[in-house]
């Protein structure tokens, strides 16, 4: 079954949650409203104390925690802590998880939520500057027979320490502390940060940022990954590279022959969709098989898009957000041979990180939506209508936890699964509450 592509959300999302940096936080930020007068204090000599920033980080509690949501009461706890800016998990067969942290470690937690103090070793060198290390992990679809992992990260030039690209990893894991048969199958062809830069419009982010990363596996066992355009915006449109593409690989990094632009010497074989900023979610509904992504945009234009075969997404000459520098955007929407996102977010940005659609019996009412890790320290819900495209209702949840969010899944047993992004980060679990 294949869903009917709908018409785009207009409004954007309204969250109470503080707003946090975007994926290139050294690009300038928009202008901050003047802030109120402080009141008199007791005593008219005492200074009044600032206001703290939103963007300093808010230490995560014990918990649990209980909250009542439109359509479910949410029973939120720790499942571990002492993770360092996680930002992948996947589920065992056994109900243990792999855990990515951006640093570049690889760990475990057990089903009883217990994180292995050592971490996995194998892994390559990973460039590891601002927002650059390592990101996705996936499991092969027969990882329960072949024991098969894949991991996304930062590749630096042996040549030029400055230099780096997106790169997956394919090795095998047999439950120890050690990788075997590493491997890289697939290397993006988005080297960028050589001296000197290129010159670039409208105020793009550093050289180090928009990696993307996120990965999936669809049902007929191919994989999708998510290449960013490094802030170097300029190459997103161009075909002959990996910059602001989605790409469809075999499991060994090969590339089906029946991809859109096999054949055709301008292209990248590699090359699924193209036109992305920095996709930073990606996921195969199980019910219709559709790949879902979101997008950082610059300042607002945050998106969700459904990703399909050949489609052109925009970046950078259609975008709903606004350059850093104030250069007016190319076109904003409803511009021919590109697709909308389905729906937008900000300004101010909403900056979403990975998502997954929920079916179950757990949380009834959340059947058939999609959630949203966002880093502007909420969990978003999603409805759809009756033809499968998103119904412009949507819910931000979890902000009183203030802590940026950067992936969410459905684990085996039901229940919802969150990383944090934070230096202290932490996975948290949701149940339904009573």
């Amino acid at each position: 079954m294949k869903r009917v592509i709908g018409l785009a959300m207009g409004a954007a999302l309204a969250c109470t949650g503080a707003m946090v940096a975007a994926q290139n936080d050294t690009a300038p930020a928009a202008p901050a409203a003047p802030a109120a007068p402080a009141a008199p204090s007791a005593n008219e000599g005492d200074a009044p104390k600032p206001a703290p920033s939103a963007f300093l980080p808010t230490p995560l509690g014990a918990g649990p925690w209980d909250f009542q949501t439109e359509k479910a009461k949410v029973h939120v706890e720790v499942v571990t802590k002492g993770l360092d800016r996680p930002w992948g998990m996947a589920f065992l067969p056994n109900g243990d998880m792999l855990v990515t942290e951006r640093p570049g470690r690889l760990r475990i937690v057990s089903k009883a939520g217990v994180l292995d103090p050592t971490p996995i070793a194998g892994l390559p060198e990973i460039y590891n500057v601002g927002l650059a290390g390592l990101m996705d992990v996936v499991l092969h679809p027969d990882f329960a027979k072949n024991r098969l992992i894949y991991l996304s990260y930062s590749k630096v030039d042996p040549a030029d320490p400055k230099n780096s690209t997106l790169a997956v990893l394919r090795a095998k894991w047999d439950g120890s502390h050690q990788l075997s048969d590493v491997k890289d199958i697939f290397v993006a062809d988005a080297w960028f940060g050589k001296e000197p830069v290129p010159t670039r419009c409208c105020g793009q982010g550093p050289v180090y940022g928009s990696y993307g990363g996120r990965m999936a596996f669809d049902g007929e066992g191919y994989l999708f990954i998510a290449s960013g355009e490094r802030n170097y915006g300029e190459m997103a449109q161009k075909p002959d590279n990996h910059f602001g593409k989605i790409l469809r690989l075999n499991d060994d990094g090969s590339v089906p022959d029946d991809n859109p632009y096999v054949g055709d010497k301008d292209w990248k074989p590699e090359i699924w969709t193209t036109g992305h900023r920095n996709p930073t979610g990606l996921t195969v509904d199980p019910d219709f098989g559709e790949i879902w992504s979101t997008e950082f945009g610059p300042r607002g234009g945050d998106e969700l898009n459904r990703i399909q075969r050949g489609d052109n997404y925009g970046w950078m000459d259609v975008t709903q957000g606004h350059h850093y520098d104030d250069t007016p955007a190319k076109f904003i929407k409803g511009e021919a041979g590109f697709v909308d996102p389905l729906a937008v977010w900000g300004p101010p940005s909403a900056n979403p990180g990975n998502l997954t659609f929920y079916h179950g019996r757990k949380f009834p009412g959340w059947d058939g939506n999609l959630l949203i890790a966002m880093m502007n320290k909420s969990l978003v819900r999603v409805e759809f209508d009756a033809k499968g495209n998103p119904s412009g209702k949507q819910e931000a949840m979890l902000q009183d936890l203030k802590q940026r969010l950067r992936d969410v899944r459905q684990g085996p047993d039901g229940n919802i699964y969150i990383l944090t992004d934070e230096k202290e980060g932490a996975m948290l679990r949701l149940t339904p509450g009573k």
